[in-house]
């Protein structure tokens, strides 16, 4: 359980935060800036949710938990000694991934195959979609980056490469089941 009594402790004025496993690392490090990420996606996904469908609305409530999870998840750079902490850490999951692309395969079934890109819009649930498609892609880099040189759960990387597909199709879906979208013209404007 997580109790927040105060919510400013003073202990990162100096430039410095506490990772999960209670290491101080800069607030620039690579696994701040991938969970931070994480964080402003989960953000956007609740803009997001202002504008969706019931269903919609709650897959993106489903989506909002597992960003916390990825968080606690990236927060947790120490994967090898995870057995031997006081509680166990949280890591995100292959079945979370299977659940992203079933949703995925169902909605996409709807929907005519695309003959062109698509361009970021059409109604506003779609183009705010496609906002947390592009910041879900930053957050994916980011962790690749990290996993370069740390340990990184593999899993985390994966739910973030699909969840910027997931964000894909359902912008597709809210534009009227692809009807409504905005194609690309390529060169259009010479």
């Amino acid at each position: 359980m997580v109790v927040l009594n105060k919510i400013y402790t003073r202990t990162g004025d100096a430039g410095t935060t506490a990772l999960g496993n209670g290491d101080r690392v800069a607030k620039h490090d690579a696994r701040v800036e991938a969970y931070g990420t994480a964080d402003e996606l989960n953000c956007f996904v609740g803009v997001a949710r202002l504008e969706a469908t019931r269903e919609t609305d709650d897959a993106l409530s489903r989506i909002q938990n597992d960003l916390f999870d990825l968080g606690a998840d990236l927060c947790r750079p120490d994967m090898a000694s995870d057995a031997q902490a006081e509680y166990p850490p949280l890591r995100m999951t292959s079945a979370q991934v299977d659940r992203l692309e079933t949703e995925i395969d169902v909605m996409n079934a709807a929907l005519e195959p695309l003959r062109s890109f698509i361009l970021p819009g059409g109604s506003k649930l779609a183009a705010h979609l496609h906002v947390c498609r592009t910041v879900a892609r930053r957050a994916e880099r980011l962790a690749v980056l990290l996993a370069g040189d740390e340990d990184v759960n593999e899993a985390a990387v994966k739910y973030l490469n699909r969840l910027s597909d997931w964000f894909f199709v359902a912008a597709r879906m809210a534009n009227n089941s692809g009807k409504d979208d905005v194609l690309w013209v390529p060169g259009a404007n010479r």
